[in-house]
């Protein structure tokens, strides 16, 4: 039986060590963050999901859901968690105290659903996906969908899905056959299917309210073959009446669910709508003038509610990367603490026993702390950049949120793609840990790296999150986000260099980040000359960027961990073991993982001939 518990005392460090939250009382949200409430919010939260989550993991991986005469029922269990989840608010933290939320600003809310993806990453999907749903209701929904239908989904009492992909589309948009026809009465009639929905139907919610992107034809009854008639529309699965009461079944089933190797117990459907009622979301797209120029781009003011939810989509899915690879690593340290194999190479560590504990070998601690270095500096990062979320609705100066919708900018790509590399490799490892027994379902390691592996392909595949950042968030607004991430790393290291402490920490970081640097003058000169460069070198620029990114938040990780050392060596109070931890977790970050960024130069650097060479049909 796997093990999970939740990491409250790093998430307490992040919060009040390195981010400073108490100072931020000017962020929305933050004033009511003391230290009595972020403990009350993180150890009630740890508390369900290591007592009520975290038991149905495998309880839902080994009954999956089922698919029976149109109807869609999740594991035992799961629906019962679903009720005293939402009962206890952890759904809706983050909402709008107006919709029935508690307005806890992303810090906090992220933090929650880490907890929650490690404890049973599939039941998180089905109020993750509906708190981004509901969001982007509430930013572009008609004020009579903001009043009868978000407040339910905040309740939780209905749920919500993201529906893009179709059976012949994926990322190419353009490609889409779905279709909105307008109606008399302001409505519209959709049609067309839609494959890969998580929670698409179940049995938790008397509603689900579908988020859907479609094509509207023109006079013809044509679809372009371009984004210029995309809209985002709002489908029910059920009507909902003026009172809010549940009317008749829209025109939307469930043709069949997915047969998964993991996340089994999140219900992915394929979604049939037949000429269902949807609701244009988003003031209505222009029409084009007589004679005026067409454009490829989507008319529908809608749909920045759409990108918006697909960002928060991946900022989540980063996160679920970090979750999946702390719960393999707790799982992998009992382990190897417990499992005896062998005798140490240095002499016997367990004398009184047939052998050591397989923690004693070099590699079972190599692929440890990969895991844990990777864990710790992800989350740092990822609370980091929640936060930067806050100071773009603050009322700071324009300079400061315009930097931090920069870096968040970037951020997103790294964060949905390294993480979730990072986040299978560190689950494979330490399913490695236990050999054979890792193999099987008794220790619950295998579902850990079947669940790990989808974190890699939806909310839009890493190569697709390689070529968005190398292709649009380099470039954006002239190369400035790059830039303040250049600017805000170079000077840490200038204030750090007449450290001497510091420089296993400062040194190899500004290592990283002078390949960094070197490797987007090269993608900046030849990739806009040969676009097949920029896509070859796209995925090896994009890990580089999530070493260094990391790197630079366990420099000052390491940064504050000595200070506190010290403190704690002059007779003050503090868990030393603790800040002894971060240090040896940041020098192997350094250490092992940093020179990586050479390597990864050159491959970058070495361009697209060679990939492009080979024919086809040689393959």
């Amino acid at each position: 039986m796997p093990v999970y518990k939740a990491p409250t005392d790093d998430f307490r460090f992040l919060f009040f060590e390195l981010l400073k939250i108490s100072e931020s009382s000017d962020l929305p949200g933050y004033e009511q963050l003391d230290q009595d409430l972020v403990s009350d919010v993180l150890e009630g939260a740890a508390k369900f999901c290591e007592e009520v989550l975290q038991p149905l993991n495998q309880v839902g991986d080994e009954h999956g859901c089922t698919f029976e005469n149109g109807v869609v029922r999740t594991p035992p269990g799961f629906k019962e968690a679903y009720d005293a989840y939402c009962e206890s608010g952890w759904n809706r933290l983050g909402a709008p105290e107006a919709f029935g939320g508690a307005a806890l600003p992303a810090i906090m809310t992220f933090a929650v659903s880490e907890m929650a993806f490690s404890a049973n990453q599939a039941f998180a999907m089905y109020p993750g996906l509906t708190s981004a749903a509901y969001s982007a209701l509430a930013a572009t929904g008609d004020r009579w969908m903001r009043e009868t239908i978000v407040p339910k989904m905040v309740s939780g009492e209905w749920s919500g899905t993201m529906c893009l992909t179709e059976p012949h589309c994926g990322t190419d948009l353009k490609l889409m056959k779905s279709k909105a026809v307008e109606q008399d009465d302001g409505t519209y009639r959709l049609s067309g299917t839609k494959i890969f929905i998580s929670g698409g139907d179940h049995d938790m919610t008397d509603n689900i309210i579908h988020m859907v992107i479609a094509k509207v034809p023109d006079e013809d009854g044509k679809l372009a073959n371009d984004l210029s008639t995309v809209n985002f529309f709002m489908v029910p699965k059920v009507m909902v009446n003026e009172d809010g009461t549940l009317g008749p079944r829209n025109g939307v089933s469930c043709g069949s669910i997915e047969k998964k190797m993991g996340i089994k117990g999140s219900s992915t459907c394929v979604l049939n709508f037949d000429d269902a009622v949807a609701y244009r979301l988003g003031p209505a797209p222009k029409k084009k003038k007589d004679g005026e120029a067409g454009s490829k781009k989507s008319k529908s003011q809608g749909m920045s509610g759409m990108f918006g939810m697909m960002n928060a989509a991946r900022m989540g899915v980063g996160i679920q990367g970090i979750a999946i690879g702390e719960v393999a690593y707790q799982n992998g340290v009992t382990y190897a603490n417990d499992r005896l194999a062998g005798r140490a190479l240095t002499g016997t560590k367990n004398p009184d026993g047939p052998a050591d504990p397989i923690i004693v070998h070099p590699d079972v601690r190599r692929m440890l702390l990969q895991a844990r270095s990777f864990v710790e500096g992800a989350r740092a990062l990822a609370m980091w950049i929640s936060h930067l979320f806050s100071v773009q609705r603050s009322t700071r100066s324009d300079a400061d949120k315009e930097n931090a919708a920069d870096l968040t900018n970037l951020m997103t790509p790294i964060i949905k793609a390294f993480f979730t590399d990072m986040g299978f490799e560190a689950t494979n490892a330490a399913m490695q840990c236990y050999g054979g027994h890792g193999y099987v379902r008794d220790h619950g390691m295998e579902q850990f790296v079947r669940d790990a592996r989808i974190n890699q392909v939806y909310e839009g595949a890493n190569g697709v999150q390689a070529l968005d950042l190398v292709g649009r968030k380099l470039t954006a607004n002239g190369g400035r986000a790059p830039g303040v991430f250049f600017n805000l790393v170079d000077q840490y290291i200038a204030a750090q260099k007449t450290n001497e402490d510091m420089a296993p920490f400062i040194n190899p970081l500004q290592t990283g980040l002078e390949r960094l640097k070197d490797t987007t003058t090269w993608l900046a000169e030849h990739g806009l000359k040969n676009f097949d460069h920029a896509g070859a070198a796209s995925v090896d620029y994009l890990r580089i960027f999530g070493i260094v990114a990391v790197g630079y938040m366990w420099a000052q990780m390491a940064e504050l961990a000595l200070g506190r050392i010290a403190e704690i060596d002059a007779g003050g109070e503090g868990n030393k073991a603790f800040y002894e931890t971060k240090l040896i977790n940041a020098r192997f970050w350094m250490e092992r993982v940093m020179p990586d960024t050479g390597s990864l130069q050159e491959r970058a650097k070495a361009g697209a001939d060679t990939i492009m060479a080979l024919d086809a049909a040689n393959f």
